[in-house]
């Protein structure tokens, strides 16, 4: 056959890769280049192709291209793809393939009618890694896919975006652009996300969030979480930035029940750690305009193969784009989360701890919003609690991703004077949700969230058996919240019923928190209640009340009877205090359980983690009956500054002697 005659509309900046290669392929027979459009002339000699001034020049001057490479600004790609189809050639237009999901319609509707074919210029879907992680998969090496992620951190300096009068901007002359860190730089992160996570369609998407900021002066987004939910249930996040310290190599992350699979798009690196144990390669890449053009001489006839990346497997992306296309203006990060370095046209925006900040909403598939980064949009709580006027807690309804076992908790939890003194979400176990209740081994559902340490296993595993909590009722009075709740499996069903009770109270030290819950099996029969401890992980046992601590420094944990750590975990001391030095200042917490005769012993984590909890199942299970609720009660001191340990202990001492055991709750 004869070679393709190739037209190229754009010939700077990007272009002249292609026009690079598309002369390397006529030097090699694989196409003729028949001419270049582009306003502006060519820098230097064009080597004898024909200029034109635009695609209309070019297609009104007699040729007739088989394929039209479009490589120009994104807000031009759908008319000038609409015009190459219209005069009979294939396209092949560069990311990203248009700039509304309107216009994808339109392109998409165009091909198939005129029988022609699109291919999109996401390079990364060319590579030889992706067979192998599909393959990996079949397989079944890392187990079953529980989420992707993809992490891109960035830098692009002032002069990145004077370069055009297009770029950073969402609309320019009342034309949509898009010009966003993840619909444009980082475009690849997002489709091979997609790809990984088997979503290539507009129907294999559910729902986009996308939460967007920006430290550039720039319309559009350039750093961002974009959340994607797939109609197979992988959810898709991806947190993205061009405001980094230095820039990296992005890597997206498959999760998976056994494993994990890392994949370097830019340099085609590939891990793959599961159970056949931990492989390490670097692939090859086919060129996408090659894949077209062996499309056009029928090499995929023969073999049967289809384009890498053609115009329809671009549905997921567009519908991302459409996303960030519709959603709210990007919020400017303030000037002190941000330092400028360089100067002139290279001065750029380093976001403070940025790297840390995407990494840990990847791994929570939270937005930054939900994170409660001190920049991000503030999401209204459910509901807050106050002491004399001044907000302590917020009460939020759970809405988390289903692997953290979705339950109502506090936070942020702050003392009187403003310091914060719970975590959510954090980096290292994103299913630690403030304070509140959650136990890992419910009649075999995980309530708890991450992984399960089983009997079976003697390991921590992944499962799908993640449940949630939901909320059936909540009132507040004053400092009082009452809350009726239903612990559910993860088909839905009831297994617990729980009315909860948190009360906020004045006190001359700081405030008083106090959390009452009644537990009760909603199946008919005793439901079991058990954790790591009481399936065999020795220390392990946690479950019941759980107070994450924040981020801090000089921790002094104690009770009555002993001191740090290794003492305090696991007795049954009637009260715990925890001082240490945290962000905004020292505080100190102070924990009173209420005992009986088989009390419950203390979960405390300071070294690997600040964490605090009672544990319901320390060694053995706990049943919740039918006939009679589960009762527990705890009163937590918040309080500023450090409190020594003989005020600590009168300070305990009067909250037993105030109610020392748990009664029931008021109908």
């Amino acid at each position: 056959m004869t070679a393709p005659g190739v037209a190229l509309v754009g010939g700077h900046g990007y272009a002249t890769r292609h026009l690079e290669h598309l002369r390397s392929a006529e030097r090699s027979g694989r196409a003729r280049l028949l001419g270049v459009a582009d306003p502006r002339p060519p820098e230097g000699d064009a080597g004898g192709v024909p200029w034109f001034d635009s695609l209309d020049d070019l297609l009104d001057s007699g040729v007739e291209p088989d394929v039209v490479v479009v490589s120009t600004p994104p807000h031009t790609h759908a008319p000038l793809a609409l015009r190459a189809i219209a005069a009979g050639a294939d396209v092949y237009v560069e990311k990203p393939p248009v700039a509304s999901w309107a216009q994808y319609v339109e392109l998409e509707r165009a091909a198939r009618e005129s029988g022609r074919v699109v291919q999109v210029g996401f390079q990364s879907l060319g590579s030889e890694a992706l067979a192998i992680i599909d393959e990996s998969l079949r397989a079944g090496e890392i187990g079953d896919v529980l989420a992707v992620g993809a992490v891109g951190t960035w830098s692009r300096t002032v002069g990145y975006y004077d370069r055009s009068p297009w770029a950073g901007k969402r609309v320019l002359d009342g034309v949509d652009v898009v010009d966003g860190v993840a619909t444009n730089p980082l475009a690849h992160a997002v489709v091979t996300a997609l790809r990984l996570a088997g979503a290539r369609r507009a129907d294999d998407v559910l729902d986009v969030d996308a939460d967007l900021y920006h430290a550039h002066a720039i319309d559009a987004d350039d750093t961002s979480v974009v959340r994607v939910r797939t109609t197979s249930g992988v959810a898709v996040t991806l947190g993205l930035t061009l405001c980094a310290r230095k820039q990296t190599a992005p890597v997206i992350r498959v999760r998976g029940t056994r494993g994990t699979i890392e994949l370097s798009y830019t340099t085609d690196e590939l891990t793959i750690d599961g159970v056949g144990g931990r492989r390490v390669l670097t692939t090859g890449r086919a060129h996408l305009l090659d894949d077209l053009l062996d499309h056009r001489l029928n090499k995929h006839r023969a073999t049967g193969a289809a384009l890498l990346s053609p115009l329809a497997d671009s549905g997921a992306y567009m519908r991302v784009l459409e996303a960030v296309r519709v959603a709210d203006a990007p919020r400017q990060i303030p000037a002190d989360a941000v330092t400028w370095t360089g100067d002139g046209r290279d001065r750029r925006p380093v976001v403070h701890d940025v790297e840390a900040i995407l990494a840990r909403a990847v791994t929570a598939q939270a937005t930054l919003a939900e994170l409660g980064v001190p920049w991000a949009r503030a999401l209204p709580a459910a509901d807050v609690l106050d002491v004399g006027g001044v907000p302590v807690a917020e009460l939020r309804d759970g809405d988390v991703a289903p692997i953290l076992s979705p339950r109502p908790y506090l936070h942020p939890v702050s003392t009187l004077d403003g310091v914060v003194v719970t975590d959510h979400l954090p980096a290292d176990h994103a299913w630690h949700l403030g304070a509140g209740m959650a136990i890992q081994d419910v009649d075999g559902t995980n309530l708890w969230g991450g992984r399960t340490f089983t009997v079976e296993d003697r390991e921590y595993v992944w499962r799908h058996d993640h449940g949630h909590v939901r909320v059936d009722r909540h009132s507040r009075e004053g400092g009082v919240a009452e809350q009726e709740l239903t612990w559910c499996d993860p088909a839905g069903a009831a297994l617990l019923t729980e009315h909860r009770r948190w009360e906020a109270s004045p006190s001359p030290d700081g405030w008083w928190l106090d959390l009452r819950t009644e537990l009760r099996s909603a199946t008919g029969s005793p439901v079991s209640l058990g954790g790591p401890g009481s399936n065999g992980r020795a220390g392990g046992g946690y479950g019941g009340f759980f107070w994450r601590v924040a981020p801090c420094t000089d921790v002094h944990v104690r009770t009555a009877d002993a001191d740090g750590e290794p003492g305090v975990h696991g007795s049954t001391s009637p009260w715990l205090a925890w001082t240490a030095e945290f962000a905004a200042g020292p505080a100190t917490l102070v924990f009173v359980a209420a005992h009986d005769d088989d009390a419950d012993p203390w979960f405390v984590r300071s070294a690997g983690y600040p964490g605090v909890g009672l544990a319901l199942a320390w060694d053995r299970r706990t049943t919740a009956p039918v006939d009679e609720p589960l009762r527990r009660r705890v009163r937590m001191l918040v309080a500023d500054g450090v409190l020594d340990d003989e005020r600590v202990a009168r300070l305990a001492a009067g909250a037993l002697a105030h109610d020392p055991c748990p009664a029931p709750l008021p109908a």
